[in-house]
């Protein structure tokens, strides 16, 4: 199982967790090890993604960086969306393989990117929003994606054809966007609040509210949903009930800033710890939980790595792969940025 978390000071950590193979007094069972550290990027990291062995992290310097976590290694940058920031990544695994096919990211210049991920190569850009884009989440079946921006709207990309088949103002600005893991539910973050909708039509299933701002967002198994923001605290919530199913109060002492499950089918097969989560704090903080114990008692972590910064963002897969990742030379010739946006 492997973390990267990316900073404020534009570091990108990279960790293995394994077994403890010592006593601890604090009863933490299992250990980060650390795999590399340094300043990746120019600029603050903003968002990272991990599948299998390969691991990639955008920020304000306009660049994607792309890892080979078994050697610990970099694979290169990928200057592709020239001056603007990359606002989100995401791979997209089928799940009956354990390398990714694709990555995904966004852009504050409102354009979608795919890219083959056998070797990294650009296929094709999509504008897809008026102004940035916040957050992109792609359907297990990788035929399509949602997207939320600044432009206060909701967009829909047909990943097949490359181009927006959908695009809705919603009249608020949504920062999240997530798909549960069946793919017949998304749930759409604004502020405090999480819309949970129906995937088919969009329609509004329930609310729920968070009382405090909510930075992060992971989905579970069973149709659970884990939040964490300016609360402190780990939040899972029933997303059938609309209730809370248990809350890891003060999991840290500053703003959850990323959230991973890391034993969700993500396309790695079944997995062989179903109850593990890691949480990364804006204090530099990374822990690993045991959410099981949440549901009896406030939990002690089973882990915990201190990295000594801001962090920003954090990834995590539990695949196990032994393909290493590579990237590819540039994008195919007269591979031109296309344009769906409405005039």
């Amino acid at each position: 199982m492997s973390l990267i978390a990316g900073s404020y000071e534009k570091f990108i950590w990279g960790y293995k967790l394994k077994p403890s193979n010592h006593y601890s007094s604090d009863q933490k069972t299992l250990t980060l090890t650390q795999l590399f550290s340094y300043p990746a990027h120019l600029s603050p990291i903003t968002t990272v993604a991990v599948s299998g062995t390969a691991a990639a992290s955008g920020g304000t310097d306009d660049t994607i960086h792309l890892y080979d976590l078994s050697t610990s290694s970099s694979l290169g940058a990928i200057h592709h969306h020239e001056s603007s920031s990359v606002t989100s990544l995401a791979f997209y695994t089928p799940q009956n393989l354990s390398v990714p096919r694709n990555l995904f990211s966004t852009s504050a210049d409102g354009f979608v990117s795919i890219f083959d991920a056998d070797p990294f190569v650009l296929l094709t850009s999509v504008k897809v929003h008026k102004k940035g884009v916040n957050d992109l989440a792609v359907h297990h079946s990788g035929k399509l994606a949602l997207t939320v921006g600044r432009d206060e709207c909701l967009a829909m990309v047909n990943l097949v054809r490359g181009r927006r088949s959908f695009y809705h103002k919603i009249g608020k600005e949504a920062s999240l966007i997530k798909f549960d893991g069946s793919g017949e539910k998304f749930f759409m973050v604004t502020e405090e609040k999480v819309g949970i909708h129906q995937a088919e039509d969009a329609k509004l299933l329930c609310e729920l509210d968070g009382k405090k701002r909510i930075l992060c967002a992971a989905p579970g198994e069973n149709g659970v949903l884990l939040t964490g923001g300016e609360d402190r605290s780990i939040t899972a919530w029933d997303t059938n009930s609309g209730k809370v199913a248990y809350c890891i109060e003060d999991a840290h002492s500053a703003r959850v800033k990323g959230i991973v499950v890391l034993t969700k089918n993500d396309g790695g097969g079944t997995a062989e710890n179903p109850y593990l989560v890691a949480s990364a704090s804006s204090d530099g903080v990374i822990r690993v939980w045991d959410v099981r114990m949440a549901i009896k008692e406030k939990p002690l972590p089973l882990a915990e790595a201190k990295t000594n910064s801001r962090l920003t963002c954090l990834g995590g897969s539990s695949i196990k792969s032994f393909k290493r990742p590579r990237i590819g030379d540039s994008a195919p010739k007269g591979e031109e940025k296309a344009s769906t946006e409405d005039s």
